[in-house]
Order: structure tokens, then sequence, then C-alpha cells
């Protein structure tokens, strides 16, 4: 068996290159393609001319690419966080009436999250004054003034 040292050592440089670049990119490819130029090295090492160990590496990164990687990501977005954030995180969160209002002049609600908004009615809801402690649901965020409805009491 006689070991292309200069092959070997190019494998191994790339091998390390390679999962460098993945630690900064996160994304997976370049893992797989580390993972590819790992099984050049082992073509290199067991004494496949270079050509041989290219071919090797290639097929390697490919499989990878086009079977493990997109599984691998749906297995970690299954472990995602599942709650909504930001704006889409506001919507249909429930809160009373902090300052009162009425369809044409806005008010402030108090949200369940303990924030304090400005709000408005939405143009569906009936034309009154809520008065001070009525519960209300976020129907959408504009600006920012939350667009409410009025809600039921929460039964807890």
């Amino acid at each position: 068996m006689n070991i292309d040292w200069i092959q070997t050592v190019v494998w191994i440089g790339l091998t390390l290159l390679l999962g460098v670049v993945e630690v900064f990119t996160l994304d997976f490819i370049f893992l797989m393609l580390a993972a590819g130029a790992a099984g050049g090295l082992i073509a290199a090492l067991v004494g496949a001319p270079w050509w041989l160990s290219a071919i090797i590496a290639a097929v390697v990164a490919l499989v990878l690419l086009s079977l493990v990687r997109p599984r691998l990501l749906v297995a970690l977005g299954r472990n995602a966080d599942p709650h909504r954030t930001n704006i889409e995180g506001l919507i249909g969160l429930r809160g009373t009436v902090a300052v009162a209002f009425t369809s044409s002049s806005p008010g402030q609600v108090r949200l369940a999250n303990g924030e304090t908004w400005s709000a408005r009615l939405a143009a569906d809801s009936p034309d009154r004054t809520p008065p001070l402690g009525t519960p209300v649901v976020v129907e959408s965020i504009e600006g920012s003034t939350a667009v409410v409805r009025l809600g039921e009491r929460a039964t807890s």
C-alpha cells in the first residue's frame, strides 16, 4: 500500500478548512463538503490515485447534500420555538382597557404580557365607549397602535 503524503495532507487541510467555514456559516453545506473531503482522505489513505479520491469526495458530498442535509434541517426545525414573536406574538393576545377610548378617539390597553399599548377599536366594533377594565383582544398592529375588538372575560 503506497500512501501519497502530499495528497493526504491536502485532504486533511481541505477537511479542516471546510469544517472551520461551517462553524462560521452554520448552514450544513460546508459540513457536508467536509465529510466529502474526509471520504477523499480515506480513499487516499487506502491508496487510491488523486483523481479517484476526488471523485469519491464529490460523490460523498453530493449524496450528503441531497439526502442528509434536508432531513437534518427538518429535524432541527422541529425543535424550533413554536411561539410567535414580535408583532405576530401580539395578535390574539388578551388585554384590558387602561385609558378609555371610542371608535373615533384612541386610548390605551394593558396587554396580558404586561405591555401598555396605544389602541383603537377595530372598524367592525360597536361604536361605544368601553369602560376601564373591559376585556379586549388584539386583532392587528398598525404602527405603534394596537387595533382591538371587545372580548369576553376570561374564565380561569
